[in-house]
């Protein structure tokens, strides 16, 4: 039954129809146009002392074009940057699923990289080589190696519409960006955008040390070192119209008695519907990588029975990970719970491929499609092999 013509029909059917109420409702604001955008921030640039922008420029980056995008600004080590941005990139404009520039708006300084993204529509980063500074629309691509070489057809883009606005300022050498934030926010008439960067700086988010989060999905402001009720070290989770995959090396033999155990306490799903097909594969789930780049990982569903196996709906993704539903429905929710899975079966039975070790343990949060909020906290995360037992949180 599942993942059928019939069942995508369904789903996406049942989205079209709160698509449709989201926009008669009002719920969705619309996004300015470019036009618009230029005419909130210009002023604001015209207001700035002389001397502290040393150079700026609007751009709109239409979805349909594949990276990369030159701004036309050439940067020097220790320049500072604030990029500015707004708009939606749709991938169904019948559904309402956008992808806002927190996500989708990636940049690189000269030809060879790295690539680098801010965890909001606004962000500011300090140039650390000479070069040129581009821009990349990135879903529905996906990066092949950190230098920005994009791994998905050029054509793909074909499929998306619509765009982003785009102002980058560059400051001049040795400017307090984040004070100057400060004090641009002392005066309430400036532009949301301004505001917004300056929220920004004053509410940063750390990322849980040691993990890091997957480099091609870039960073996030997701997962949050915690402490339980009972003193045990925690990783909240709090996702909403966000994507994100925190990682941790953890290296044990996958053999017979290779187990995964975990506590968690789910307190929202970020969606109701099955999760198996693209515009609603929105989900909370802890996972593991194997040596030979698979990855099992382990979900809560809305509306999938436990014991469900299905191949990642994302094009980018189906080759590489297999979701396996552990729990279903609202039973459950706000309690934590212990789970315990045998690595070494589910690999036989669900993958049976060559891996012969776990090489990495996954947080996974992702609400990009339908923008809901997903919460939840993990504790007392442990490999178990008949040797030892390694503790990963």
């Amino acid at each position: 039954m599942l993942r059928t013509l019939a069942h995508e029909l369904a789903v996406a059917a049942r989205l079209a129809a709160r698509a449709t109420g989201r926009r008669l409702s009002g719920s969705v604001p619309p996004v300015a146009s470019d036009r618009e955008f230029r005419a909130t921030l210009e002023p604001w640039l015209s207001s700035l002392p002389p001397g502290l922008c040393t150079g700026h420029a609007f751009h709109w980056l239409p979805a349909t074009q594949p990276p990369w995008f030159d701004t036309g600004i050439d940067l020097e080590p220790g320049e500072p940057v604030t990029v500015l941005a707004d708009g939606r990139v749709f991938l169904s404009r019948a559904l309402d699923i956008w992808v806002g520039p927190s996500f989708q708006l990636w940049c690189r300084i000269g030809e060879r990289g790295p690539v680098f993204r801010g965890t909001r529509a606004t962000n500011t980063f300090t140039a650390r080589e000479r070069g040129r500074l581009w821009m990349a629309s990135y879903f529905p691509g996906e990066w092949a190696d950190p230098s920005g070489r994009l791994g998905t057809p050029a054509e793909d883009y074909a499929q998306v519409s619509g765009g982003m606005s785009v102002l980058a300022v560059k400051w001049a050498r040795g400017t307090d960006v984040q004070q100057l934030f400060r004090d641009f926010a002392r005066d309430t008439r400036v532009p949301g955008l301004v505001l917004a960067e300056a929220e920004r700086f004053d509410q940063p988010v750390p990322t849980p040390e040691p993990w890091d989060y997957l480099w091609h999905l870039g960073p996030g402001e997701i997962f949050r070192s915690r402490r339980t009720a009972d003193g045990r070290a925690a990783i909240g989770c709090h996702t909403h119209g966000d994507v994100g995959i925190l990682r941790r090396d953890a290296r044990v033999a996958l053999r017979p008695g290779t187990r995964l155990r975990w506590s968690w306490r789910v307190d929202e799903l970020p969606i109701d519907l099955a999760e198996d097909t693209l515009p609603s594969h929105d989900y909370l789930s802890i996972a593991v990588e194997f040596d030979d780049g698979q990855d099992l990982t382990y979900y809560w569903s809305a509306a999938l029975p436990e014991g469900t196996v299905y191949r990642c709906p994302l094009p980018t993704w189906k080759d590489k990970e297999t979701h396996v539903v552990v729990r279903c429905g609202t039973a459950g929710l706000g309690r934590w719970l212990d789970e315990e899975r045998d690595l070494h079966a589910d690999y036989a039975r669900i993958l049976g491929g060559p891996a012969r070790e776990v090489v990495r343990v996954w947080l996974i949060a992702n609400s990009l499609f339908q923008r809901g909020h997903g919460r939840c906290e993990y504790a007392s995360i442990h490999l178990v092999t008949n040797e030892g037992t390694l503790e990963v949180l």
